[in-house]
């Protein structure tokens, strides 16, 4: 097939996408704004990029002729725009089909909201796709209600994990201290300042075991994130160690005893960064909101607790120190989840069996 993608060229997930197809000996085109384009050398040579003239939010109105032209000249059998706001607007404006829509999250759980115009925008652009792409069940049934009806069917594509990079790690198990661990952007979305708050609880209720809290990632919430560490006198057992390479998750997780998601915002549409503790073998404590609590089998791979809640937090992470044999039976029942649902190659099939479904 000749697949053309319009989306974030420096987003992991676009470069995910892109790579596994072209691999797959599809002819492969990446078209992104001006300010969205690769970092470094991570796109596969095979795949054709084209950066349009304009970035910013309305060069997806501007870049709509260059786009229609870029799209006469390849002459793509489909075209996948990622998030709804964004390029699937771009994709109406330069009116082009055949059309699958994929939306990732706040486009549409936060931004339609905004306001009428907003909320008009999403609906036109759901509308005008041909077939529409959601990672999550939760996700779909949110594009339904945008829509009003559930009439249209949406495909569910998840965005899983390769296992191998996983399973060449081998876990560091000789270790006198459990670490809980998460790896995420330092962001007010992602409710991190909930989890040092609960992890200062769990410092006073005098455990049996030192634990430490590791913190991976870099963004707008890090100074915020330090701050609060300092004046609970936490440093010694909460640390901040900065962004890492998507390449590197896999080894930073076997370091971990326990991963711990707390974000507060629904537009966590997809809870892949629990995936991929599960595919770790780690069991996972997530907050209560749509993307964790379809992932994580709350008692089974993990446990569900109260967003924005500190003490909720602190009560099932405890739950999880006190007991190494629940912290290994949860772990395990995740790695088989992801056999069964979330490998990366069973969820690219599915998205080929529907850009042939489209074409067809």
């Amino acid at each position: 097939m000749k697949i053309m993608f319009l989306a974030a060229g420096n987003s992991i997930h676009t470069i995910r996408w892109v790579n596994t197809l072209a691999r797959r000996d599809h002819d492969v085109y990446l078209v992104f704004l001006a300010n969205q384009k690769p970092e470094l050398d991570l796109i596969s040579e095979e795949v054709k990029q084209y950066q349009l003239k304009f970035g910013g939010n309305v060069s997806y109105y501007t870049n709509a002729l260059e786009l229609r032209k870029i799209v006469n000249k390849v002459k793509p059998d489909i075209v996948n725009a990622h998030y709804a706001s964004g390029y699937g607007t771009l994709a109406r404006m330069a009116r082009v089909r055949p059309l699958v829509l994929s939306v990732w999250g706040s486009d549409v759980y936060d931004f339609p909201y905004k306001n009428s115009f907003s909320m008009n925008l999403v609906k036109k652009n759901l509308n005008y796709a041909n077939e529409i792409a959601s990672t999550s069940i939760a996700m779909s049934k949110q594009v339904e209600k945008l829509l009003g009806t559930d009439d249209r069917q949406i495909t569910i594509t998840p965005f899983g994990v390769d296992l191998s990079a996983f399973d060449q790690v081998s876990k560091n198990t000789k270790k006198e201290i459990i670490t809980i661990g998460i790896i995420k952007t330092l962001a007010p979305k992602y409710g991190i300042l909930d989890l040092i708050k609960a992890f200062k609880l769990l410092k006073k209720r005098n455990l049996p075991f030192d634990i430490q809290l590791l913190i991976y990632g870099d963004g707008p919430e890090k100074m915020e994130q330090q701050n609060l560490i300092n004046q609970n006198q936490l440093n010694n057992s909460v640390f901040l160690m900065g962004r890492i390479a998507n390449t590197e998750v896999p080894r930073v997780l076997k370091t971990f005893d326990i991963f711990c998601v707390t974000s507060v915002l629904n537009s966590e549409s997809f809870g892949v960064s629990a995936v991929e503790a599960m595919a770790a073998s780690l069991p996972v404590v997530a907050t209560n909101v749509d993307g964790f609590m379809e992932v994580v089998d709350d008692g089974v791979t993990g446990i569900i607790v109260k967003k924005k809640d500190a003490v909720s937090i602190a009560n099932g992470l405890e739950k999880l120190i006190l007991d190494a044999n629940l912290r290994n039976t949860m772990g395990k029942a995740g790695y088989e989840r992801v056999i069964k649902e979330y490998k990366w190659f069973d969820n690219v099939n599915v998205m080929e069996r529907l850009y042939r479904k489209v074409i067809d």
